[in-house]
C-alpha cells in the first residue's frame, strides 16, 4: 500500500488504538469519568492525526532526498522522537484546560503520555511497515537499465 491510502490507514489505525489505551488511563489518573476522558482522547487524537499527516509528509519528503533511503533503527528512533516531541508541545494547552490543571501538571501528564507513545509509535510504525511494506520514500533505489 502506498500514497494517500497508506497515510490515511496508518493514521486511523494508530489513533483508534491510541484512544482505546489513553481514555481509560486518563480516567484513572485524574479520577474523571470515561466520557470526559474519552472526549479529551478523541480531541487529542484529531490533533494528533493532523500532526501525523503533516509530520509524515515532511519526514518522507526529507527521507526521499537522502542518499541512504532505508529505514534504519536510528531513523525510526528520530522519527518517533520528532513526532512525539512535537505533539507534546502542541497538546500542552489543551490538556491543561480540559483537565483544569496547571501547565506544569499538563507538561508532566504529556511527558507521561510521551513515554507511552514513544514506544507505541516506534512499535506501531515497525509493525505497520511489516504488514503494508515501507513507503516508496524508504525503498532502496534500483539501478535503471
Amino acid at each position: 500500500m502506498q500514497g494517500k491510502a497508506r497515510k490515511v490507514v496508518q493514521a486511523i489505525l494508530y489513533e483508534i488504538i491510541a484512544v482505546a489505551c489513553v481514555a481509560p488511563a486518563l480516567a484513572l489518573m485524574f479520577e474523571t469519568s470515561m466520557a470526559h476522558s474519552t472526549v479529551l482522547s478523541v480531541l487529542m487524537s484529531g490533533i494528533a492525526m493532523s500532526w501525523n499527516m503533516g509530520y509524515n509528509w515532511a519526514f518522507e519528503r526529507w527521507e526521499a532526498r537522502q542518499a541512504q533511503r532505508r529505514r534504519t533503527w536510528l531513523r525510526r528512533l528520530l522519527h518517533a522522537l520528532g513526532f512525539e516531541g512535537g505533539l507534546v508541545l502542541i497538546l500542552l494547552p489543551l490538556v491543561a484546560f480540559w483537565l483544569d490543571i496547571s501547565l506544569w501538571s499538563a507538561l508532566l501528564t504529556n511527558l507521561a503520555l510521551f513515554v507511552f507513545f514513544f514506544v507505541y509509535a516506534f512499535v506501531f510504525q515497525w509493525g505497520f511497515d511489516k504488514v503494508f511494506d515501507v513507503p516508496l520514500s524508504a525503498q532502496q533505489r534500483t539501478a535503471e537499465c
